[in-house]
């Protein structure tokens, strides 16, 4: 059977496209956050003086994790051949937009577009995803959007986009939500219209 063919991909940032070894076991203790609930989703159930204080440690993180940005392997090469071929991308990420800012100038992220949640409701969300489709004018069910948790995989179904995984060694639980399951992200590129 042929691969299923998407018009554009769009995707996740940390853990998908970049590694910036945000360790959130480690903030989660420092925070004193329980587990099982997404730390955007507990912040909003602080006290405003806890809450502040708890962004600020965050932020903390996510701007050294920037300034540590890598490369996930296989990303750069993905997004330059993507590019090349006229595919639209975009990235989807609950982080902040200073830490993408940050992570842009360390790596240079050549995508469409960004939104971060600063932009719009946090992923599981839909509305990031559909924002992007309607500013890239893309169709939502030829659309493929690709990360390595699970909210990512609910955002892409929410938003009537195609959902993928970028297996990791420690998410293979989340691949019965996936309509596509990669490896690696060069594996993408058989799966656009254009390749």
């Amino acid at each position: 059977m042929p691969p299923r063919r998407f018009q554009a991909l769009l995707f996740d940032l940390d853990g998908t496209l970049v590694d910036t070894r945000l360790d959130f076991a480690a903030l989660r203790g420092e925070l004193g956050f329980p587990e099982g609930i997404g730390l955007l989703e507990h912040l909003e159930t602080l006290p405003p003086e806890q809450a502040c204080q708890a962004r600020q440690v965050i932020h903390r993180h996510e701007m050294a994790g920037a300034e540590a940005a890598t490369w996930i392997d296989g990303a750069r090469a993905l997004l330059a051949a993507l590019r090349r071929h006229g595919v639209p991308t975009a990235i989807l990420t609950r982080n902040s937009r200073a830490a993408v800012a940050r992570t842009d100038q360390v790596l240079g992220l050549p995508v469409d577009l960004i939104l971060t949640r600063e932009d719009c409701p946090p992923k599981p969300h839909p509305e990031g995803l559909l924002r992007i489709a309607e500013q890239l004018r893309l169709t939502p069910a030829r659309t493929l959007y690709v990360g390595d948790f699970v909210y990512d995989l609910q955002a892409a179904r929410n938003a009537g986009m195609a959902a993928g995984l970028l297996l990791n060694g420690g998410n293979g639980h989340f691949a019965d939500q996936a309509d596509l399951v990669v490896g690696h992200l060069g594996e993408l590129l058989e799966h656009t219209a254009y390749s």
